[in-house]
């Protein structure tokens, strides 16, 4: 084949594992490939290879995405390679155009159904049916059991036994939410329509039941590329093995580590066992990360290499490939709306200095904490977007409790206790304050009222001023009436409308997203991991939220926490899975992190260590004080090394004390390897710290310049002296 024929050109550009991935055989393939790695130009090259090699032709070909905008990405790209007739869909609109083609004949000539858009009308219904008294909120997580159970092909019959065994959340007694779900098929059929379920249900029956369209899809389609695999749920996977027949050209792209999506029935389980499942498969793992800097690289390494279970089997270390960058800010807070105008003062800074607002985001675990944020980017004018969620006044929940709040204004005397006239008119609404109910919407609505409350306890921190005329001034404490209008205050200045603008976003929707600069806030025990994640399992996936996170930002990196919600409030532990820094610091991830009371909290970063061969960032104690990473080559002078060893065993039996006292190890190593030769480049050498220096700086000074043990003065003064 000549050198520059297109199959060979599309080969231009990929790293050795990406052209790997390309040129693999028609078969199994399994592509591992790390956040930034390059996974839609494997698999869009290697659509483009195969089809340019005339092994396949385009219109043979099925990719299939979780998102419109990742399907239509990749047919611009397969566009651009110069390859047409790929059909790249999401698994539902594939089903849907499969199930309208075959109706006609699956269904003796009728149409086909309605699909219907939203389950909650009839779900309200269906629990009605069966003495199940529920609002909207209770409505939405029903809906979401009856596609959790679904999406896992189990039927009402099986669910009590099914969602026990799953551990599932249940908004209501399980066997009830299995009354509910019977009564909602029930009605489904009786009015006639179809879920979306019920879509990828009937293209499999369509298959699986129908020899003769089972021959006209897979004659259509011969080659099956699926990405994000890792979020695949048991009914899309019985879809695929429908579409397969048995076959086995089949390419799967996904990354363990981002599972994050499993409380919607997606599970890892098909990802991890491809390659013992087909024993011929490729395995290729993609791990330079073109994404992000060297030193966030290394951050997220070290956020996911405490992983356990079964996802962490497929861990992948990712290489930086980028020029190295700014280390991560690890930023510590008294209270929450510090933390918030912190995050917004350096909003603005970036922005002034020439990050534009659309590439910064502001990531938190649940949709309640963004009113803190949109309050803060409020007040310092910066415009902001909120990313998969409404802003925080438009919800419906809160839109609700803001009228019941001004209602009673009219009832509540004006010298009542803020926050428990707040707690009064919310519990009218059906809020309770000890009460979080289960179930994803509940809890974000409770979570959101919560959030109302807490607004009321810092609101009643500040005293009104009224003036009395001739610059006299007095106070009195806020009343409910003050509070409704500085709720609607807020509202005003939070509701204007944005062209561009900070993202805020939640974990969840920030997946399969990118910013030149990400703000990771609210990392506290409780919120991340949320108190909801109770089986290690859920605990695991938590983690996995806290990677994604760190791995959406290109450029820059911010982490942060407050040791409370409000000034004056109950202390909060970190975040667990926070690597550890300094002192404060070992290997990271553990159950201690990070202590609150370890120094005074303030918005100074601690001391950062990078490696000095590739810049990742270093969390481990020995390996900063070696100042590389433990894999990175060695450049040791082995024998000031020795010499080292011999003064510090000289040295440590005069003093009578260990020889770990004077230095460790790791120490020595670390000054064998960096040979300092001012006492400022030994202080930067992680274990020697000022006291340290001026016990032993001139001595280890003259060991790196050549000194001999015995030309140096003993030292008379014990590391133990005060």
């Amino acid at each position: 084949m000549a050198v520059d024929s297109p199959a060979e050109q599309v080969l231009a550009g990929l790293d050795p594992e990406q052209r790997t991935a390309v040129t693999a055989p028609a078969g199994p393939v399994c592509i591992l490939a790390g956040a930034g790695t390059g996974k839609t130009r494997a698999i869009t090259h290697r659509i483009a290879y195969r089809a340019l090699r005339g092994e396949t032709a385009g219109r043979h070909v099925l990719a299939v995405t979780f998102t419109a905008r990742a399907a239509a990405e990749m047919r611009a790209r397969l566009a651009a390679l110069g390859v047409a007739g790929v059909q790249a869909r999401t698994f539902h609109a594939a089903a849907l155009r499969q199930v309208r083609y075959f109706a006609p004949r699956l269904l003796a000539g009728r149409e086909m159904p309605e699909l219907v858009a939203s389950k909650a009308r009839l779900v309200g219904l269906a629990a009605a049916r069966v003495g199940v008294r529920t609002d909207r909120t209770g409505a939405r997580d029903l809906a979401g059991e009856i596609e959790w159970a679904k999406s896992s092909l189990v039927e009402p019959g099986e669910y009590t036994v099914a969602a026990a065994k799953a551990t599932r959340d249940t908004p209501f007694e399980a066997a009830k939410v299995a009354e509910v779900f019977a009564a909602y098929e029930q009605l489904k059929r009786g009015n006639g329509v179809i879920d979306f379920e019920d879509l990828l249900r009937a293209a499999v029956w369509g298959i699986e039941e129908h020899s003769d369209v089972a021959e006209q899809v897979r004659a259509q389609y011969r080659h099956f590329v699926v990405d994000e695999y890792q979020d695949v749920n048991p009914l899309q996977q019985r879809l695929l093995d429908a579409w397969l027949g048995g076959r086995d050209d089949l390419t799967v792209v996904g990354d363990a580590s981002q599972t994050i999506y499993s409380f919607t029935g997606a599970t890892s389980s098909y990802l991890i066992d491809f390659p013992r499942l087909r024993r011929s498969a490729v395995v290729v793992r993609l791990v330079r990360d073109y994404r992000s800097t060297p030193q966030v690289v290394g951050l997220a390494n070290a956020v996911i290499r405490q992983a356990r279970g079964a996802e962490a089997r497929l861990r992948l270390e990712l290489v930086g490939q980028r020029p190295s960058g700014a280390e991560p800010e690890l930023r510590i807070f008294q209270d929450e709306p510090g933390e918030a105008a912190a995050v917004a003062a350096r909003c603005q800074q970036l922005i002034a200095t020439g990050t534009p607002a659309r590439e910064i985001a502001v990531l938190f675990r649940t949709n309640a904490q963004s009113e803190t944020y949109e309050k803060a980017l409020a007040e310092a004018e910066v415009p902001y977007v909120v990313q998969g969620a409404e802003r925080f006044f438009e919800r419906p929940e809160v839109r609700q409790a803001v009228v019941a709040l001004r209602s009673a204004t009219r009832a509540v005397d004006a010298a009542a206790p803020l926050a428990s006239a707040v707690i009064s008119a919310l519990e009218a609404v059906g809020w309770a304050p000890s009460q979080r109910p289960p179930g994803g919407a509940a809890r974000e609505r409770w979570e959101a009222l919560a959030a109302l409350v807490q607004l009321a306890e810092d609101f009643a921190a500040t005293p009104v001023v009224l003036p009395l005329g001739e610059g006299a001034v007095s106070s009195r404490s806020p009343s409910l009436a003050d509070f409704v209008d500085e709720l609607h205050r807020r509202a005003a200045a939070q509701h204007a409308p944005t062209v561009e603008g900070v993202t805020l976003a939640s974990l969840h929707s920030a997946k399969g997203l990118e910013w030149d600069a990400v703000f990771v806030v609210g990392l506290s025990d409780g919120t991340l991991p949320t108190t909801y994640a109770k089986t290690p399992e859920q605990v695991e996936e938590e983690r996995r939220l806290l990677y994604v996170g760190v791995t959406r930002a290109r450029e820059w990196l911010w982490l942060s926490y407050a040791i409370s919600r409000s000034p004056g409030g109950r202390p909060r532990r970190p975040c667990r899975f926070l690597p550890q820094f300094d002192g404060r610091s070992g290997s990271g991830g553990g159950g201690g992190g990070l202590s609150p009371h370890s120094r005074k909290a303030d918005s100074r970063p601690p001391r950062i260590v990078s490696c000095r061969i590739c810049g990742a960032t270093l969390l481990g104690g020995a390996d900063r004080k070696l100042g590389r990473c433990a894999t990175c080559p060695s450049d040791l002078d082995e024998e000031l090394l020795e010499r080292l060893q011999a003064w510090r065993a000289r040295v440590s039996a005069g003093q009578r004390v260990p020889a770990y006292v004077v230095f460790t190890d790791a120490t020595l190593v670390a000054i064998a390897e960096r040979k300092p030769t001012q006492r400022s480049d030994l202080i930067a050498i992680a274990g020697i710290g000022p006291r340290k220096l001026g016990l032993y700086g001139d001595a280890a000074l003259a060991l790196v310049a050549g000194a001999a043990v015995d030309d140096l003065e003993p030292e008379k003064s014990s590391a133990n002296d005060p």
